[in-house]
């Protein structure tokens, strides 16, 4: 994965995960933005933010910055080896090279509620999501998710949970996938297993998410979308897996995982 940066802040731990070409990391959070990348011999690297530029040996104290300790490590890879509870983060298709996003656009039909798409741009705020628990069945923050298990995806921006039914998909007619629920509160069909081949979610395997209620999976299709999200590429739940329904923990917000999981 190429070097890594954590933040002991108000946040927790953060672990910003790294662009394969150029060691490049992005963060949107409270801090603003910060960029983390490496020189072609991977013996130094250059920390940014607002505050200026300046570089530092790896394995060393940065500074001080914005409140927050910021250390410049490698080889961290069984620290935040797993997606935990908690964790912020966008989910890439390798195989269309989209992420899983969302906004306040509505579909014109089926359900008509928020709509879910995917989208290319992987600095988009919009295509964060934070991992939680099923309904009633709290995930502890930090705790690493468990192959098979059952979690809810909240989107970031919105608060709504990524949800699916028994509603066409407007352009490929599979089953339509949408953001639903207020203040907190979704149903059963906020609830998708994880679908993978460890013990855990491990942040460079690929998943699928299966809707439980239904047993479809999170899917695209390949069509795109017109105005007003032109370009975007329809999300929907299908009957069988396939490459469309393959998904990866990309950028985000990383809660080290507990040391008892």
């Amino acid at each position: 994965m190429g070097y890594q940066l954590i933040s002991n802040g108000r946040l927790g731990y953060l672990l910003l995960s790294s662009d394969k070409v150029g060691y490049q990391l992005t963060s949107i959070d409270i801090m603003g933005y910060l960029w983390l990348s490496g020189n072609t011999m991977g013996h130094s690297l250059i920390l940014r933010d607002r505050m200026g530029i300046s570089s530092y040996r790896m394995g060393y104290k940065v500074s001080n910055l914005m409140r927050s300790s910021l250390y410049v490590l490698a080889n961290l890879e069984n620290e935040f080896k797993h997606v935990t509870c908690g964790s912020a983060v966008k989910l890439l298709n390798p195989y269309h090279r989209v992420r899983l996003h969302s906004h306040e656009v509505k579909y014109g039909s089926g359900s008509g509620q928020q709509s879910v798409t995917g989208v290319g741009n992987q600095d988009d705020i919009n295509s964060l999501w934070i991992v939680k628990g099923k309904t009633g069945m709290p995930c502890r923050r930090g705790n690493a998710v468990k192959c098979g298990s059952t979690i809810r995806l909240v989107h970031q921006t919105t608060k709504r949970f990524l949800h699916s039914h028994l509603f066409q998909s407007p352009l490929s007619n599979n089953q339509e996938v949408s953001a639903f629920g207020e203040n907190g509160v979704g149903d059963d069909g906020d609830h998708w297993s994880v679908i993978c081949t460890s013990k855990y979610w491990n942040r460079d395997d690929k998943v699928r998410f299966k809707h439980t209620l239904t047993k479809k999976y999170l899917h695209i299709s390949g069509d795109t979308f017109g105005r007003p999200i032109s370009g975007q590429s329809e999300i929907s739940a299908y009957t069988h897996t396939e490459p469309g329904n393959e998904w990866q923990s990309m950028e985000g917000v990383y809660i080290q995982a507990n040391s008892d999981k």
